[in-house]
């Protein structure tokens, strides 16, 4: 069908057709920078969609500085760095230990690990809360990066024995008969061809936690460590009518998303391709 296609549909007509669908893509990303440093007047009249006028940076200025965005910002990237870290070091031994040892209960144990899929994350916020709080781990970084961690882990599991199914078993057997053990072979053989999968958990985790605002409103009421969503929510109310610090804050937190993306989407379409593959 493919084929067909590129009979009938001359290269120049592919190609604009291509080009008028990246235009409409990265038009949000345009827009949105150029809404940042507007004045009121210009985004809600004279000037909706073309360039400033006037290019207004200190709306970056008031966002950072009286809005607080950078203080955020810091602890939006600890709470997704700490998030990361706990996901994908409990995702890839458990994805090892689940894929390639034998033992009872391994079955019962994926299936439980799967369930998490089933579960919204909102859905027990009350429960996670009680437990936070009998903890004494509110207004703590703690509170955050653990509840993303578990109810992510679930994905990452599923992401990483796919991607681990691609991997020779015989790589494996090479090492034992090397003399590797258990733990050799996951940690000189195994893990550093899962490169992949874990650039793949990384982002959907780190989206995952950059993004979520339910959590991070319930469970931290410490300013010190309120996150991006938060602060960019508390700044709507307090310039409400001057729109271009809240669209400076609204950059500050998508940006960060885009630059992951585009420097690991091709270890993430390597890991699908490999464990589709496979599977």
């Amino acid at each position: 069908m493919s084929d067909i296609i590129k009979n009938k549909i001359p290269r120049f007509v592919r190609s604009m057709l291509l080009l008028l669908w990246a235009v409409i893509q990265l038009f949000p990303v345009y827009w949105l920078f150029t809404f940042s440093l507007k004045s009121n007047r210009e985004i809600f009249g004279e000037n909706v969609i073309g360039l400033p006028r006037e290019w207004l940076w200190e709306n970056y200025e008031k966002a950072l500085t009286v809005g607080h965005m950078l203080k955020y910002f810091m602890n939006s990237l600890i709470i997704a760095g700490g998030s990361i870290l706990v996901t994908t070091v409990a995702a890839l031994m458990a994805a090892y230990a689940l894929g390639r040892l034998i033992w009872k209960g391994r079955n019962l144990a994926n299936a439980l690990f799967m369930l998490g899929l089933t579960i919204p994350i909102h859905a027990a916020m009350l429960p996670i809360f009680l437990i936070m709080k009998n903890m004494r781990l509110l207004n703590t970084y703690q509170s955050l990066i653990l509840p993303y961690a578990a109810f992510s882990l679930a994905m990452a599991i599923l992401v990483s024995g796919s991607f681990l199914q691609s991997i020779p078993e015989e790589l494996e057997e090479s090492a034992c008969i090397d003399g590797c053990g258990t733990y050799g072979i996951f940690f000189r053989v195994t893990l550093p061809l899962m490169k992949p999968a874990f650039s793949t958990v990384a982002i959907f985790t780190f989206l995952n936690a950059w993004n979520e605002f339910m959590f991070a409103i319930v469970f931290v009421s410490d300013s010190r460590y309120k996150t991006l969503p938060v602060g960019i929510q508390e700044l709507f109310g307090q310039y409400m009518s001057d729109w271009g610090p809240v669209g400076a804050a609204l950059v500050i937190a998508t940006f960060p998303t885009l630059l992951l993306y585009c420097f690991m989407s091709g270890k993430i379409q390597e890991s699908m391709i490999m464990g589709a593959v496979k599977g």
